[in-house]
């Protein structure tokens, strides 16, 4: 019997800004099954997404429809609608990550945060969430939030952090990011949503229905054929633990299955981001591996969108 989680409130607009493939959109949104719990539509509706990854924007659209605009945010601030309810994005990551050049904000990627500043500025919505990398909160990075913390406060929000793994929340893989917070200060504050496992689903729940299925192109169960090699990536699975931290610069080198003598597939790394299995990834491996990898896992996102509409309800909560 499928679990129901409801999801109660009222409707809200969203701009959505480094949308990807639309991991963070489809949680916000609402509204699809995966590993036999449904998650309810929240009631939100996306106004306005951008995305500058031609092959990113081509599995967006097949998944949500045409209306994510393509191209580089910094020209299309002209664009963007005269107001919405919150703003959400996870501003790229390369230059904070552990397995980057640690160059922080000072990198060309991750100084793109700038862009979701400018888009507040601009739109002023009641609540706005940034996603990124746990390696944010590292010692060699307290610059680069500071700064970070420093802009968004300047615009009047309340802002909060904090950092989620999302094994505690029904996500099969133990995937730390931080989500910063920005409330409008006549709103309740934000509560973080309470953590949803008890015990972690494993790597086998997450894929073991899919251990004696072929090779199959239309449901991205494809998977790299590169040789070990001594860089990050080439860990093997553990069937009773989840899945690890699924990379989006892997080049290949995707972890391997617990129990075969293959590196997972593209769909059962997007099992393993809690994507479900009626998301259509339409590009070819190199692609899909890494719009996979970047991605916000939908479930997260979905949970962080239960406490957003607590603060929209002014709940801050209780329900």
């Amino acid at each position: 019997m499928k679990n129901i989680v409801e999801s109660k409130g009222r409707t809200a607009t969203i701009v959505s800004l480094f949308s990807g493939c639309g991991g963070m959109d489809l949680g916000f949104v609402g509204g699809f099954d995966f590993l036999g719990t449904h998650y309810a539509k929240t009631g939100f509706k996306i106004i306005w997404a951008n995305e500058i990854n031609s092959a990113a924007c081509k599995t967006y659209r097949k998944n949500f429809g045409d209306g994510i605009i393509e191209g580089d945010i910094n020209s299309l601030f002209d664009l963007l609608p005269k107001s919405a309810d919150i703003v959400i994005g996870g501003f790229p990551c390369q230059d904070i990550s552990i397995n980057g050049k640690m160059l922080g904000i000072k990198g060309k990627r991750s100084s793109l945060y700038t862009a979701i500043v400018e888009t507040v500025r601009r739109i002023k919505p009641k609540i706005f969430v940034v996603e990124n990398v746990g390696g944010l909160l590292l010692d060699a990075n307290a610059k680069s939030l500071e700064k970070i913390l420093y802009d968004f406060n300047s615009l009047g929000y309340k802002v909060t952090y904090k950092l989620y793994n999302t094994a505690d929340y029904k996500v099969p893989q133990t995937r730390e990011r931080v989500f910063i917070i920005g409330i409008q200060p006549d709103l309740p504050d934000f509560v973080p949503p309470a953590p949803q496992s008890v015990k972690p689903l494993t790597a086998k729940q997450a894929i073991g229905d899919l251990e004696n299925n072929v090779e199959d192109k239309a449901f991205s169960h494809i998977w790299s054929k590169a040789r070990p090699s001594g860089e990050q990536g080439n860990r093997k699975m553990t069937a009773n633990r989840p899945g690890y931290t699924i990379r989006s610069e892997c080049h290949g080198n995707i972890q391997f299955h617990y129990s075969l003598p293959r590196r997972i597939s593209m769909r059962e790394a997007a099992r393993f981001q809690s994507f479900p299995d009626t998301f259509i990834f339409p590009c070819g491996l190199r692609d899909t591996e890494r719009q996979i990898g970047n991605a916000v896992p939908p479930v997260m996102a979905w949970n962080i969108a239960q406490s957003v509409k607590n603060v929209l309800d002014g709940s801050n909560g209780k329900n």
